[in-house]
């Protein structure tokens, strides 16, 4: 067991009595790794020491919460200004963290943003500021960020230093190169020979211009730690304090430009400068995504108030308003359609391009095309409620959060610098002492080119730019990864479970088939009818449409209960009816004898049959049609093309569910399984070895989805499932399903190509200005290219096309 011990803090909901605190208490203790746990009533607060090592803060979240408590959390989000490099945000993250009341922070340097979760009860987000402030950074909380465009406000600053160390640099410049054997022929004014001349050019750019990573540099020191702006300051100090301890020397005397460093320390940070301009733009592209999807917002609305069609500005429209929607217009909120026909355009939700017909009582989607008649909507979402903002809340925080590929990354950066600065003074003084002794000038170069080179910038950038570019592009396809670690565990799948009903299938059955055992079926199908019009089930209403449909009406219902995975018990006019499965006759001891060959013969062809009982005796079987989805087919030989193991789970019977499984081309087959069976199944494949990705749409999929490896809701389907899923299919066609392990395998190949890069410029860049072969100003300059290379290869990830 690990020596290092921590300490986790928690406000806990729900306690009434000191039972629930002692109950609470000791279920924590019993948890393997913790030390010591302390639940205080009065406070309502739990302390728990813990060994970091054998268990997380989020397994002692689960455990109350699965003792029937809750653990009051907040989740912020700012942003975060100052940051440099990897060390940066990983010294943020760092401090952050070990704040009490904070349970989970997480820095993302490409977004310059951060999550942070926390108990508002022993820590408030004035609290977490200042100790972003204390670092040296500025955090800005994200709901009250002004209307100020931060990036575009730093970019255009950036630009003007640019412009302005480029104008003094480039005098020193033409010194430079007029000074090598093969430039002779390059005029040279004897005036840009003088050092005080080139003092008073370089002297600007090192302390004005280049002043940012001074104090950068001084506040990571004064936290005990290192950055970029350590080896910037370093490097360029040594150059300049060097050359004007030269041009004080050689007052009196004449001073040759060679024994002078001032162009080096100009040229570094105006092309550190270059480099950081080009950076902020490119990582300004990578969330192009959010900025696309807030763009198909509309921005005003027209709704009936005080009895007057008014058109008013979004954020004005409140649930229960009655909008109007022309032809050629947006949708601009979630709603029912309560008058008119048309076809709407939901493209940018589903990414099919053929219109869907809607009519009264369909439901209509913020931000879709109103292509061609006019409608009367009742707004039921508007808001942070559609499903639109929703969209854009679980791409932004995928964007903003770590894929576990990071944590590499994460921890070189926290002890490089160092480092690199004892193997940039290992390398000066061999120079000086050993190859070339006595000559400082020659020791420095080599030391300026080493510090240079080494910032780790690119390495801070390998991840977090691809994810937000990755699953940017999958949302304009209708993928939403939840995080980067679902974006990240998503290629590694080699088993896909799909639910048959909604899933495979439309999961919009018709009735097909009626076989009424005694009596008149006008009575049997109203007895049924009633019974199952209390049910939600996609088969109970098929039932209730067909029967509906022939004209019968229904009875009053005086009790209804449905039984998971067996069907239905319903007391209709006093009629004690029983409708589902052979278990549920089975089990209530009816004889269905005469029934099995009928029934048999119905699932055979594809279909489900029910069994009818009223009064404990058999009366009957109706059975119901479901047909696979037009592209289900087509979309599982995709999934078999990539050699993943296709199960389909049902709890239909065995003989309808092997019929759907044939025409759809899936050869293993789970039936007959009850909602809570699934779970268990996702469980047994994984115990094989398998990495299974689990797909569903209804409620009962949702222990399954949060069982998996991975966990695909279908957008069609219930909140409950996409809540439990970890990627949201919005458009429902299980196509998406390879594309989405399409994008994850495609991210995390340019995340691996990215992290080699970093590494590479690094490992095989120090070596070649150790040994002298890098001259300062292309250390320098290939630096600022290894970054902005890295980011433009996340950004290839927006132009990948399905």
């Amino acid at each position: 067991m690990s020596s290092e011990v921590k300490e986790a803090n928690y406000q806990i909901a729900g306690m009434t009595c000191a039972a629930c605190a002692s109950r609470i208490e000791k279920g924590l203790k019993k948890i393997e790794g913790v030390k010591d746990a302390n639940v205080n009533l009065a406070l309502e607060t739990s302390k728990i020491t813990y060994d970091p090592e054998v268990v997380s803060e989020e397994d002692f979240q689960n455990k109350i919460e699965g003792l029937g408590y809750s653990v009051v959390t907040e989740k912020k989000e700012f942003d975060i200004t100052g940051m440099t490099c990897a060390a940066c945000s990983a010294r943020i993250e760092k401090s952050l963290n070990k704040l009490e009341g904070i349970n989970k922070a997480s820095v993302n340097l490409a977004l310059e943003r951060a999550t942070v979760e926390f108990n508002p009860s022993l820590i408030n987000t004035g609290d977490i500021i200042k100790r972003v402030q204390k670092l040296g950074y500025h955090a800005i909380p994200k709901e009250e960020k002004a209307e100020v465009d931060y990036r575009a406000k730093e970019i255009k600053k950036q630009q003007t230093k640019f412009v302005v160390s480029a104008i003094l640099t480039l005098p020193l410049l033409w010194a430079m190169v007029s000074h090598f054997s093969f430039m002779d022929f390059i005029y040279l004014p004897e005036a840009l020979m003088n050092p005080w001349v080139q003092l008073v050019l370089a002297t600007p750019v090192q302390f004005i211009i280049g002043w940012q990573f001074y104090t950068g540099a001084y506040k990571a020191l004064r936290n005990k730690s290192a950055n970029m702006d350590v080896l910037v300051a370093l490097g360029t100090s040594a150059a300049y304090f060097y050359s004007l301890y030269q041009a004080l020397e050689s007052i009196g005397s004449h001073a040759h430009m060679t024994e002078l460093y001032f162009e080096t320390s100009a040229i570094l940070i105006t092309l550190i400068l270059l480099g950081k301009l080009f950076e902020a733009k490119a990582k300004g592209r990578s969330s192009e995504a959010i900025k696309k999807l807030m763009g198909l917002q509309a921005k005003t609305a027209r709704v009936l108030r005080d009895g007057t069609e008014r058109e008013i500005l979004l954020d004005e429209v409140a649930v229960g308003d009655i909008v109007f929607i022309k032809p050629g217009e947006k949708v601009p909120v979630d709603g029912e359609i309560i008058d008119g026909r048309s076809a709407l355009d939901e493209s940018m939700l589903t990414g099919e391009s053929v219109p869907v017909d809607k009519k009264a009582g369909d439901t209509v989607i913020g931000a879709t095309l109103n292509k061609n008649g006019s409608l009367k909507i009742k707004a039921t979402r508007v808001g942070r409620d559609t499903a639109l903002s929703q969209i854009i809340k679980v791409v932004e925080e995928a964007q903003g959060s770590k894929a576990p590929i990071q944590r590499l990354a994460d921890q070189i950066s926290g002890i490089f610098v160092p480092i690199v600065v004892g193997t940039a003074i290992l390398i000066f003084l061999i120079w000086f002492i050993w190859i070339q002794p006595g000559d400082i000038g020659e020791a420095l170069e080599k030391l300026i080119a080493v510090l240079v080179i080494a910032c780790p910038c690119a390495l801070g950038l390998a991840t977090p730019t691809s994810i937000m570019a990755g699953s940017g592009r999958a949302a304009e396809f209708g993928i939403l990864f939840k995080g980067g670690e679902h974006l990240e565990a998503a290629h590694r799948i080699d088993t896909v479970i799909l639910d048959k009903t909604g899933t495979v299938t439309k999961g919009n059955p018709q009735l097909t088939d009626v076989i009424v055992h005694a009596g008149d079926e006008t009575e049997f199908l109203s007895m049924v009818g009633s019974a199952e019009n209390q049910s939600e089930h996609p088969l109970a209403q098929a039932i209730v449409q067909g029967i509906k449909e022939r004209g019968i009406t229904f009875k009053d219902v005086q009790v209804f209960e449905a039984i998971p995975g067996y069907g239905v018990r319903a007391v209709v006019e006093h009629h004690m009816i029983l409708i589902g499965t052979r278990r549920l006759m089975q089990r209530e001891h009816i004889d269905i004898s005469g029934a099995v060959p009928a029934m048999e013969n119905l699932e055979n062809d594809g279909k489900t049959a029910m069994l009818v009982s009223i009064n404990g005796e058999y009366a009957g079987m109706i059975a119901a049609a479901d047909t696979i989805k037009e592209t289900s087919k087509e979309a599982i030989q995709r999934l078999k093309d990539l050699c993943l193991h296709m199960v389909m789970i049902t709890g239909d019977n065995s003989r309808t569910a092997a019929s759907i499984g044939k025409e759809a081309g899936i050869d293993s087959i789970i039936a007959e399984v009850l909602p809570e069976g699934k779970a268990e199944e996702v469980k047994k494949l994984q115990a094989e070895g398998r990495k299974v990705a689990m797909v569903g749409d209804g409620i009962n999929d949702a222990p399954a989805l949060a069982a998996a490896d991975i966990g695909m809701a279908l957008g069609t389907g219930t909140d409950i499932a996409m809540e439990a899923a970890d990627i949201t299919l919005i458009s429902g066609d299980l196509n998406n399903i390879a594309d989405a392990i399409f994008m994850s395998k495609k991210t995390i190949r340019n995340i691996r190509q990215n992290l080699f890069w970093a590494f590479a410029y690094n490992v095989i860049g120090i070596p070649i200005a150790a040994i002298g072969l890098l001259a300062p100003w292309l250390a320098g300059a290939a630096m600022a290219f290894s970054s902005v290379s890295v980011v433009l290869n996340a950004l290839r990830l927006q132009r990948i096309k399905l």
